[in-house]
């Protein structure tokens, strides 16, 4: 798995998103995952820049395209 910077303004990474939908429980949409993950992380707070970068990551991650 490959890290790299999702957003840049929070400096939350591939693997920082990664480990909290890990960590949490079971998700039905892409949208509850999100509302998880930026109350974790705080991603696409700053600028909002990366809104659908995070929401691509989350739901490849939750499709099971990255494990």
């Amino acid at each position: 798995m490959e890290n790299y910077m999702i957003c840049n303004c929070k400096q939350v990474s591939f693997s920082d998103i990664y480990d909290v939908l890990k960590e949490s429980s079971k998700f039905d949409d892409v949208l509850s995952a999100f509302e998880t993950v930026q109350n974790v992380t705080h991603c696409s707070t700053g600028c909002g820049g990366c809104y659908e970068k995070v929401l691509d990551v989350i739901s490849d991650i939750l499709s099971g395209v990255v494990s």
